[in-house]
């Protein structure tokens, strides 16, 4: 068998692998030589900030990783906690950002198969999508194709592949423009005894290579996924990868079929960097070797070389490692599902990845120089805040035009407050997401409790693959949360805010919060505004999930979201680190969801009656935005002991049955959440909030204070209802109106004065229903 023989690379060469010349002189330190071709496209896509965190793995180590319900944390395909019962759930979120800018369909819907594998690898069986999105303007036509193309992807494989889209949100800011986002989440129910892991182990042990073939499609999709998009990027269409989600489907069912028999030692999802990512890691993990035979690999294209067997990111592979002499009983079941499988390899002493290929070796690798032991940059921190986020926390209220009772002058034009309220309930960030959801089927397998649009997080019921439903009790809430705006303004506090507000969106469907994943989506963190945004917000969210004891059970970093323009300027997008947190529902007959469910119940906002926890609650808020077109101010600041409480108190009405509707107030503040609490059934409310004269009226109906949540209560249990409130809130509560009759009005007055907001419920339900159609349709 020959030896490797190489010679040097040019700089362009090594460039093209997004490889620094740093780095390359690394790589043949470590190798005691140059590379070949595909070791260099190996460590390229191996070192790329997408597979090795070099920018972001410092910073990752202050998560806390740990609690009582942590089964796995970090450095597997996905975290696993416990739920009682004999019921553990692993869940995980990725992005799929640059493959989703260049081809939305197919970006979107290898996102989605991506992070299923994530699931069932660990011997879990998917039960639930959810997703997080951002997208630009959709006055713009690009951005319109890449929403539809976006929404159509997620659908057609979540729909096809049998796991239903359950929950998300979406954002629109011209920050997203050039550079969306696309993060799906997953949840799945373990159903093998024993946890897959992803550590090799066994020498001598057979390695398997199972499911799809290969082809050249997403030929180094981690290394695009590391860079900054340009206007060429539409030429890195093969760097997107395909998918077939029926395939999915038949190797969600093989994989979860051979685990069961205990024939598996350890399995890797072929997802970044392919067979590159899967061999290292599966190596490096189990502090042995694989070697792996090229010839024995499935193709679907003729005249493959080693560089594009190994950095292919062709879709729905597994790797394998089998228990010796059980490697047919393992083949067998893959082609009973119509799926490849053959014995491609081994588990070796050294720990190296070897790749043969025509009977010669194609590359041979340190498996610790590809997987764990990568470079790390130790970037500095910028000393003081930059000058963009100094200045904008200069703004104040005061800057803004003088309001009355009826309205304020915007632009030199008078607008009521009730054209404002309807105006920001047609703002796509904040309107009715059903044209999205719509498309997806959410109720596939028969255990969605709360629909998309009906609560501030996703209810999926438990259940053991053979169990009946009404067998099954226990279930399980799910949320994305993110407010991108607050971030840029204050990453720490943005941070904060993201984690503590999907903790309250849990909590207003009675889940006890219990763990997130993480998808952090920032720009260059070479640049020294992108490392401080990075650095400061991972600080806030290492810091809040601490306070709230929701450990950090893996996720994923997503840097260099950054378009370059004609002119060569860098766009960066908003930093955006995703929360997708999930929580334990004990009881299924104790949840409720946002919308007002009778006339007559008594409305409650739980939480601070102050708004000066911050120099303005209009800092970052949609009313800022969309009605002044001003990005300033300080993000919301939370008050953890009083979030927890808020928090816990929501949550004990609903197991008392006191509470039949809760929402949490987020973008547009107070009076957009109650208008959200009308639409779905209609109902009116009179709401008649405390006169306080430190605030303008613009700052009590629309600013966006954290900690508070809109609670409607049955009045025959106000007496109990209210001692409680007294016992564990103290002041913090105020009783503020009644639910009126159906297709009535929202009223909003102030004591003692004139009526602020007078609406009708059909005028409410119009614009926030219709304003994403209203746009695609031109």
């Amino acid at each position: 068998m020959s030896e490797i023989s190489s010679t040097p690379f040019s700089p362009e060469e090594i460039a093209a692998e997004g490889i620094k010349p740093e780095e390359y002189q690394e790589i043949v330190n470590r190798l005691g030589r140059h590379p070949n071709q595909a070791e260099l496209g190996m460590f390229g896509v191996m070192w790329s900030e997408h597979c090795c965190y070099k920018n972001s793995r410092p910073l990752l180590k202050q998560f806390p990783t740990e609690g009582k319900r942590i089964l796995v944390g970090p450095g597997e395909n996905a975290g696993v906690v416990d739920l009682g019962n004999g019921l553990r759930l692993a869940f995980k979120i990725e992005s799929h950002n640059h493959p989703s800018a260049v081809e939305p369909f197919q970006g979107a819907a290898t996102g989605v198969g991506g992070i299923l594998r994530d699931i069932f690898t660990m011997g879990a069986r998917p039960i639930a999508i959810l997703n997080s999105l951002r997208f630009g303007n959709l006055e713009d036509a690009r951005t319109r194709r890449i929403f539809q193309g976006v929404v159509e992807g997620i659908s057609h494989y979540g729909n096809c592949v049998g796991v239903p889209t359950v929950g998300g949100e979406v954002y629109f800011d011209p920050a997203y423009t050039g550079n969306p986002l696309v993060n799906a989440m997953a949840l799945g129910l373990m159903e093998t005894d024993e946890i897959v892991k992803a550590g090799a182990s066994g020498i001598g042990n057979p390695v398997l290579y199972v499911g799809s073939t290969t082809g050249r499609d997403g030929m180094g999709g981690a290394s695009f996924a590391s860079a900054e998009l340009t206007d060429e990027s539409m030429d890195d269409r093969p760097a997107v990868q395909v998918g077939d989600p029926f395939l999915e489907k038949s190797l969600i069912e093989a994989c979860l079929e051979a685990f069961k028999t205990g024939a598996v030692v350890a399995a890797q999802d072929m997802g970044a960097a392919g067979i590159t990512c899967s061999t290292s890691e599966m190596a490096a993990k189990g502090g042995v070797g694989i070697e792996l035979d090229l010839d024995k690999i499935p193709v679907r294209e003729t005249g493959m070389i080693p560089y594009e067997y190994l950095l292919s990111e062709s879709q729905e592979r597994m790797l394998f490692v089998a228990a010796k002499g059980r490697e047919q009983e393992l083949i067998d079941i893959f082609h009973r599902w119509g799926l490849q499988a053959v014995v491609a390899g081994e588990v070796i002493p050294e720990s190296i990845v070897r790749i043969l290929f025509q009977g010669e070796i194609a590359a041979e690798i340190p498996a610790t120089a590809l997987a764990d032991n990568t470079p790390i940059y130790q970037r500095e921190l910028l000393k003081e805040p930059p000058e963009y986020a100094q200045k904008a926390w200069q703004w104040s209220s005061d800057s803004l035009p003088g309001c009355d009772y009826e309205g304020l002058f915007v632009d030199g034009v008078y607008k009521t407050w009730n054209e404002i309220l309807l105006q920001l309930l047609d703002s796509p960030t904040i309107a009715s997401k059903h044209w999205i959801y719509r498309q997806y089927d959410h109720q596939v397998q028969n255990n969605t409790i709360l629909l998309p649009g009906g609560a501030d997080a996703a209810v999926i019921r438990v259940r053991p693959i053979n169990a009946k439903p009404s067998d099954c009790n226990i279930g399980v809430a799910a949320t994305t949360d993110c407010n991108p705006r607050y971030v840029y303004l204050n990453p720490y506090e943005g941070a904060k805010a993201a984690v503590a507000e999907a903790a309250r969106n849990l909590s207003c469907v009675g889940a006890e919060p219990l763990a997130i994943t993480d998808n952090l989506n920032f720009g260059s963190p070479e640049k020294p505004i992108g490392y401080w945004q990075l650095a400061e917000a991972c600080r806030g969210l290492a810091d809040a999930c601490r306070e709230l004891s929701t450990p950090v059970t893996g996720g994923n970093v997503s840097l260099y979201n950054e378009t370059v323009d004609s002119k060569g300027n860098p766009q960066p997008i908003y930093p955006t680190p995703v929360i997708g947190m999930v929580g334990l529902i004990s009881d299924l007959t104790k949840i409720c969801g946002q919308s007002w469910q009778n006339e007559g119940d008594i409305i409650y906002l739980l939480g601070s009656p102050s708004l000066s926890l911050s120099p303005s609650p209009l800092g970052g808020s949609e009313y800022l935005a969309v009605i002044h077109n001003t990005v300033a101010g300080q993000p919301p600041v939370v008050d953890f002991e009083l979030e927890k409480q808020v928090q816990e108190t929501c949550r004990h009405g609903i197991r008392q049955g006191w509470i039949n509707s809760a929402h949490d107030c987020a973008e547009g503040g107070l009076a957009v959440a109650l208008a959200e609490c009308c639409v779905s059934n209609k109902f009116g409310a009179k709401i008649t909030l405390d006169n306080d004269q430190t605030l303008r009226l613009d700052e009590i109906l629309f600013g966006e204070a954290a900690s508070r949540i809109i609670v409607s209560v049955n009045p025959n249990v106000i007496s109990s209802w209210e001692a409680y409130l007294q016992t564990n809130l103290g002041d913090k509560w105020q009783k503020i109106g009644i639910i009126t009759e159906k297709e009535s009005s929202l009223e909003i007055a102030i004591k003692n004065n004139l009526s602020l907001i007078n609406v009708k419920i059909n005028n409410v339900i119009d614009a926030w229903h219709q304003a994403i159609e209203r746009r695609l349709q031109g």
